[in-house]
């Protein structure tokens, strides 16, 4: 399994000599297009500003970049738009992804070079402090480095070794550059893994590869296998794997600071394949399910960053890891399961299996005694086609919970609604042959019903469930510092929510 290597990472007050890119911004002030950022001393002559008044609006686009050409030295100068109004730090982290993303797409095959970022608040006088800035252009700009690896075979040669983030006090602000790096290497991994085919990525490999990325961390691990989730009566996960040669697992990483006055525990959904199980999917939705373990990529990954800050809280994550596939084995509509807590359920559809899962790991997850429950998956359509494919649908058991999230979404730059959960949703789980059913069958709040369902495992916690079915996936093309396929939905939420918590 290839894994990404991130550039290399560090603050400068002045641009170094061997940069061989220099980003500025771009902003439209009076229908101009005015450079921003230019760094001090900075012998400009040899730049073509005047490109910056020709169509001036679709310059100074989010993410439009321009060439202005050469410093004295050699460095080259691309401008990258802001847009009109004084950015915000989601507009800079996209401006600084799309900037990086442009200058990898110039260089040829085998190169290297290293990249100078200068978006810094003294040249815009941004509404947010420095440490946000800071944070948003590196994240920003390492991720825009970011492409899919090859799962076998060699890895193409990165192409930036190197990224510099031009900061008028960089001693103040190394804290800022010490979370951007977490979190973005963090970021970097869950994509790698959503974006590994699930012939190479499956329950067992997908433990290993988690195992491999705590080592050297302060974090207990702890793996429990089939035989172990039979014995504990883990009758949801054992189903959903069933139909696959590929057993389940559950992965538990628990990260235990000294002097910690508050836990979070994170579930994720850890569907390495969902082919649907016998209600089996049309041929075309199969082909990006390789990303249905999203949810246990992030917690993982978040929780690798959150033990490399040193954040004073503690954090339990569970990952529940199976395969859904159609097999004489494979559990069956109307079958009635018997899950981690005793609660029976009557399976009404196969293909909602994610909650079967997660419904295990809250149950387990009960003798954490956390402050905080999240849950992260690729859950449901219904999330997609009601808040289409950016946004991160929420399910929480307060507002006061709600509004945690939120404030950890918005500080993060990741997009999240909040979603009701009614009686109604809850009605629709009734059934004549079990305790409930797994899913309503009639098409309405798909969602909200698999929300209803996760809350009778998460019991009477502080409780928050996150639908990243759209996000954690992109199709089409690369845009700002989100690539092709995997997106690393949810860390960066996840991360922040942490970082309040201490």
């Amino acid at each position: 399994m290839n894994i990404t290597t991130l550039p290399q990472l560090r603050l400068a007050e002045d641009l170094p000599d061997d940069i061989d890119y220099l980003v500025v911004g771009t902003r439209l002030v009076d229908d101009r297009g005015l450079p921003h950022g230019l760094p001090d001393g900075v012998e400009t002559t040899a730049l073509d500003l005047d490109l910056l008044g020709v169509g001036a609006k679709s310059r100074t686009s989010v993410g439009s970049v321009t060439p202005l050409g050469r410093l004295a030295g050699g460095t080259r100068v691309v401008a990258v738009g802001l847009g009109k109004d004084l950015p915000t730090a989601e507009v800079l982290r996209r401006a600084a992804g799309a900037a990086v993303r442009a200058i990898c797409a110039t260089v040829a095959a085998g190169d290297e070079v290293a990249v100078a970022v200068s978006l810094h608040e003294d040249a815009l006088s941004l509404p947010i402090s420095v440490f946000d800035t800071v944070r948003a252009i590196a994240e920003g700009a390492l991720l825009g480095t970011y492409e899919p690896v090859h799962a076998v075979g060699d890895i193409p040669a990165a192409k930036v070794a190197r990224v510099v983030v031009l900061d008028s006090d960089p001693e103040a602000h190394d804290s800022a550059l010490r979370l951007a790096a977490a979190v973005t290497r963090a970021v970097a991994r869950a994509r790698d893994w959503v974006n590994t085919p699930a012939n190479v990525l499956f329950p067992e490999s997908f433990a290993a590869a988690v195992t491999d990325w705590f080592a050297g961390a302060p974090v207990e691990l702890t793996v429990r296998d089939e035989d172990q989730l039979a014995a504990e009566g883990f009758g949801g996960v054992l189903a959903v794997g069933g139909g696959s040669v590929h057993p389940p697992r559950v992965v538990r990483a628990a990260y235990s600071p000294a002097g910690a006055s508050q836990k979070l525990v994170l579930v994720g959904k850890g569907m390495t394949f969902d082919a649907g199980g016998l209600d089996i999917k049309p041929a075309g939705h199969m082909l990006t399910m390789k990303c249905d373990m999203g949810g246990a990529a992030a917690v993982m990954a978040a929780t690798r960053a959150i033990a490399d800050l040193g954040l004073q809280v503690e954090v339990v994550a569970y990952a529940g890891m199976a395969e859904n596939l159609p097999s004489g084995s494979a559990y069956r509509p109307s079958d009635v399961l018997t899950m981690h807590d005793g609660t029976t359920v009557e399976v009404t559809n196969t293909d909602a299996e994610g909650r079967l899962v997660l419904a295990d790991c809250l149950s387990v997850s009960q003798a954490d005694d956390a402050d905080l429950v999240v849950d992260i998956a690729t859950l449901t359509g219904a999330c997609m086609r009601a808040l289409g494919l950016n946004t991160i649908g929420l399910v929480a058991s307060s507002d006061q919970v709600a509004g945690r999230l939120l404030h950890a979404a918005e500080r993060s730059g990741e997009a999240m609604w909040q979603m009701p959960l009614t009686d109604e949703a809850r009605d629709k789980l009734t059934s004549p042959y079990a305790d409930m059913a797994s899913a309503n069958t009639d098409g309405y709040l798909g969602m909200q019903v698999a929300a209803a369902f996760l809350e009778h495992f998460a019991g009477e916690r502080h409780w928050a469930h996150l639908d990243i079915a759209g996000p954690a996936w992109r199709e089409g093309t690369a845009e700002g510092y989100l690539a092709i396929g995997g997106t690393g939905a949810g860390v960066r939420t996840l991360v922040d929510l942490a970082l309040t918590m201490e």
